[in-house]
């Protein structure tokens, strides 16, 4: 299902392209981040100025490709010949990211007399691909497919606006114009010229100015702010930003407290199951909700408490085998887990006492500007990594769980994402030529024999893109990324 749904969506894009190509040749559609529900994309030099107009006519034209049944064709290129297809074509990027493939033949698309190099197949024609919505969302155009959760049904999902979510977005790729690195060529460019090093410390100096500037706001509030939720996806970089968060608030002369949701866990025998009858550790009725707004109301109010401790070998909750805690009237309380943007899980505590954050790792890079980076391919290669390195699990396992997660995110995060005070990306556009050194081997000790062997080709072939980078050294010891790939000072 998964790889009918991706083949399904990029042959979609496709459409869009060539529409665009046909009717506005030499203009650049450049695929940019999922948002509001849909596959935000901007579209440069266009002849007229995008309006509502010019969205409706991309979309009329894409509509008569699909009802015309156009073949995609497929077909075997040698490297240098699709490299001199897309050099006189004026695709530069994409000359140059194919130049460098490790590998003598390239499967090049066609539909009419537009070319194109996707990362991945496409449907065999475009006669299936009515199932869209274009719309005009400034300063691009939103194009809205079936998810890998409807494309059973082929429903397409509602516009919703998410106005924090776009600005994060928007941000992570302003910093790939500062770093000079918006597509995999540029990176592996740096990497070559030996300034990777700078890449990395400009990119982690981005992050602490930004955690800093979080830090300073809570400090200016510190009276009011007193609960600090911090959220977001696996994989995510949380535990590393609280530490972070927690170092620049004390910068401020403020003396935060860390606090466990886990610890917070039902007895095991009070969780609830799911549909196949395995417990839910990932659902808000999994913690005593009750007992946790108990207690972050009495710290508020200066009154003691004793917290519990979860035993994860028993099961069960051990009511005062925690800290005995109490806090001072401008102590911020940090907790982070997966529902901390959930209003349900803190109800007790008034609404202004709380500071909610949201972190994911958004890719700031492009394969090329056809071709984006899934933030979730990039998680995915934190996790094996963290998994492997730290919890003793291969990639297999990982990749076992890696669907039953996203669908966990998919019901008790993402919906919630909006009622963030603020948003931070923890992906560091050096990250993936790192990581590629980790994952490769694991991924490619999956057997051809298991389902999930399909993923772990698909991240492989996703890696080549990469150049490895060897000096790993420059990375600070509390980065976020040394929460998956080890040595991090918040870490033992």
């Amino acid at each position: 299902m998964s790889m009918e749904w991706r083949i399904y969506g990029r042959s979609v894009v496709f459409v869009l392209i060539t529409a665009v190509q046909e009717l506005y040749y030499g203009a650049e559609v450049v695929v940019q981040f999922t948002a509001n529900k849909g596959l935000f994309c901007e579209l440069n030099h266009l002849p007229v100025p995008l309006n509502e107009g010019v969205v409706r006519a991309i979309e009329v034209k894409m509509r008569q490709i699909v009802a015309e049944d156009r073949p995609l064709v497929k077909k075997s290129m040698l490297r240098e010949e699709a490299v001199q297809l897309f050099k006189s074509s004026g695709q530069i990027e994409k000359a140059n990211l194919i130049s460098a493939l490790p590998r003598e033949m390239v499967s090049i698309y066609s539909c009419g007399n537009y070319h194109d190099y996707l990362y991945g197949k496409l449907r065999p024609s475009t006669g299936e691909l009515g199932h869209f919505e274009l719309d005009y969302e400034p300063p691009g155009i939103l194009l809205r497919m079936p998810t890998q959760y409807t494309y059973e049904t082929m429903e397409i999902p509602r516009r919703v606006s998410q106005p924090k979510f776009h600005q994060i977005l928007s941000e992570s790729k302003e910093w790939a114009k500062i770093l000079q690195c918006r597509y995999v060529t540029d990176l592996n460019r740096a990497n070559k010229q030996g300034r990777m090093g700078e890449v990395i410390r400009v990119s982690e100096a981005l992050q602490e100015k930004t955690i800093a500037r979080i830090a300073d706001h809570i400090a200016e509030h510190r009276g009011r702010l007193r609960l600090i939720l911090i959220a977001g996806p696996s994989s995510s970089g949380k535990t590393s930003f609280a530490q972070r968060l927690r170092v620049q608030l004390l910068v401020n002369g403020l003396r935060p407290v860390s606090i466990s949701l886990d610890d917070y866990f039902k007895n095991r025998v009070d969780t609830p199951k799911n549909e196949a009858g395995e417990y839910d550790y990932e659902c808000l009725g999994a913690l005593d909700t009750e007992l946790f707004n108990e207690q972050m109301v009495s710290m508020l109010k200066g009154e003691a408490v004793d917290l519990p401790h979860y035993n994860f070998l028993t099961g069960l909750s051990e009511r005062g085998g925690g800290r005995h805690l109490l806090v001072a009237h401008d102590q911020p309380i940090i907790v982070e887990g997966i529902h901390g943007l959930n209003e349900k899980l803190s109800e007790l505590v008034p609404r202004e006492r709380k500071y909610k954050i949201y972190i994911s790792a958004l890719t700031q890079l492009n394969i090329d500007a056809h071709n984006r980076i899934p933030t979730t391919s990039a998680r995915l290669l934190r996790r094996l990594v963290r998994d492997y390195q730290f919890r003793g699990a291969r990639a297999l396992k990982t990749l076992h769980q890696w669907p039953a997660v996203r669908e966990g995110e998919e019901k008790y995060i993402f919906p919630f994402q909006e009622e963030a005070d603020f948003m931070f990306n923890s992906a560091l556009i050096y990250e993936l030529g790192i990581l590629k050194h980790y994952a490769e081997p694991l991924l490619e000790s999956v057997s051809p024999e298991v389902p999930e062997y399909g993923m772990a080709r698909r991240l492989l072939d996703f890696c080549q893109y990469f150049d490895p980078i060897t000096v790993e050294d420059e990375v600070p010891n509390n980065s976020i990324l040394r929460e998956f790939i080890g040595k991090s000072v918040f870490f033992k």
